[in-house]
C-alpha cells in the first residue's frame, strides 16, 4: 500500500514540479494512518521520516519501508535517506545525526539551495514554505530585509533575488549562517549588503531597537521551543510570541511588513496590543503537495 501510494503521487506531481523547476516536494504525509511516515523528494533522492512511538518502534520496519520506497520511485536504495523523529521532542531542531558533510543542489524555480540529507533531522530547506518565499521575494525590491531565526538563509536568498537593498540574517548558530552565505554564493547573490549575526534573536532585537536599526521587511519563523543554556533562558512560541512580535514591530519602519510563521500544531495566536494590521495568509501559503493543511500557519503584519 505504501509503495503504491507513493508511486501514484510521484507520477501525479513530477511533471508539474518539473515545469516550475521545483526539485523538493512532498510525496507522502501520513496518508495511511497506521504508517506515521513522511516522504520528501529532493532532486533524485527521497527522505523518509518516521514519527516514532515507543509501542511501534520495530527494528525491521524502517528498512522495509525504505526498500519499498526505493522500488516505487525507481531509485537506488542509497538514495533513500532514513530519519526518525521523536514525537514531543523539545529543542532538537538542529540535532546532528551524522557527519558526512555531503550537500546536494536542489532547485526551486530559478534558485538553487544546498541541502544535506543525512547529517541533521532537517535538510536545510523547508519545502512547505516554497510559496511563502515567493511572497517575500515579491515584497523585497529596494527594502532592508531582516531574517530572524534564519537557519540556512533560504528566505535571505529569496529576498536578495527579489532585489532587496540589504539583508540581515540572525541565527544563534554560526554553522547555519555559514550555510546561508554558501546559499547566497551558490546563486551569485553574495555581497557586502548581506550581513549576518550569530546571536539569540530576542537578544539581538533588544539591542537593535536601542541602536536604532530599522527594516522594511522581516521574516520570523521561530522554533516551537528552544533553550539558551548560557543565559538560562527558554523560548516557547505559545507563551512568548506576543513579546517576540512586539519586538519585531519595534524594529520595522512605519508601513513595514513582517511575515510570522509557526509549525506548532496546537498554536493559539495572541495578537492583542500589536500595533499592526494583521492578516492570516496560511491557506494561500500551502503548496499543492502538502495534504496536511496544518503543516504551518502564517500571518502578514503591517506596522501602523
Amino acid at each position: 500500500m505504501f509503495g503504491n501510494r507513493v508511486r501514484k503521487t510521484f507520477r501525479h506531481l513530477r511533471k508539474t514540479m518539473a515545469r516550475d523547476g521545483i526539485e523538493a516536494f512532498r510525496l507522502y504525509d501520513r496518508d495511511i494512518p497506521e504508517l506515521r511516515l513522511v516522504v520528501d523528494w529532493y532532486a533524485g533522492h527521497a527522505v523518509l521520516g518516521e514519527y516514532v512511538r515507543d509501542q511501534t518502534d520495530i527494528p525491521e520496519f524502517l528498512p522495509a519501508m525504505a526498500q519499498a520506497l526505493a522500488t516505487a520511485l525507481e531509485v537506488p536504495l542509497s538514495h533513500v535517506h532514513v530519519k526518525q523523529r521523536r514525537t514531543g521532542a523539545r529543542g532538537h531542531r538542529y540535532e546532528r545525526l551524522e557527519r558526512k558533510g555531503e550537500r546536494l543542489d536542489v532547485g526551486e524555480g530559478d534558485l538553487t539551495f544546498l541541502c544535506n540529507l543525512d547529517d541533521f533531522i532537517d535538510t536545510g530547506l523547508y519545502a512547505d514554505h516554497r510559496v511563502t518565499r515567493q511572497l517575500v521575494r515579491g515584497e523585497a525590491a529596494g527594502k532592508d530585509f531582516l531574517n530572524l531565526y534564519a537557519y540556512t538563509g533560504a528566505f535571505t536568498v529569496a529576498a536578495a533575488k527579489g532585489g532587496a537593498r540589504s539583508t540581515l540574517s540572525v541565527d544563534a548558530s554560526q554553522q547555519y549562517l555559514d550555510w546561508a552565505r554558501d546559499n547566497l554564493a551558490r546563486n551569485d547573490l553574495d555581497g557586502p549588503q548581506h550581513t549576518f549575526a550569530a546571536i539569540d534573536a530576542l537578544q539581538w532585537l533588544d539591542w537593535a531597537e536601542r541602536a536604532g536599526q530599522r527594516f522594511d521587511l522581516a521574516w520570523v519563523d521561530p522554533p516551537s521551543f528552544s533553550a539558551n543554556r548560557a543565559q538560562g533562558r527558554e523560548f516557547d512560541v505559545l507563551r512568548d510570541h506576543p513579546a517576540l512580535l512586539r519586538a519585531v514591530l519595534a524594529v520595522l519602519r512605519p508601513g513595514g511588513i513582517a511575515f510570522f510563521s509557526t509549525n506548532h500544531q496546537r498554536f493559539i495566536a495572541d495578537f492583542t496590543d500589536l500595533d499592526a494590521a494583521i492578516t492570516d495568509i496560511s491557506a494561500q501559503t500551502l503548496p499543492i503537495d502538502y495534504r496536511n493543511q496544518h503543516v504551518h500557519r502564517c500571518w502578514r503584519l503591517v506596522r501602523a
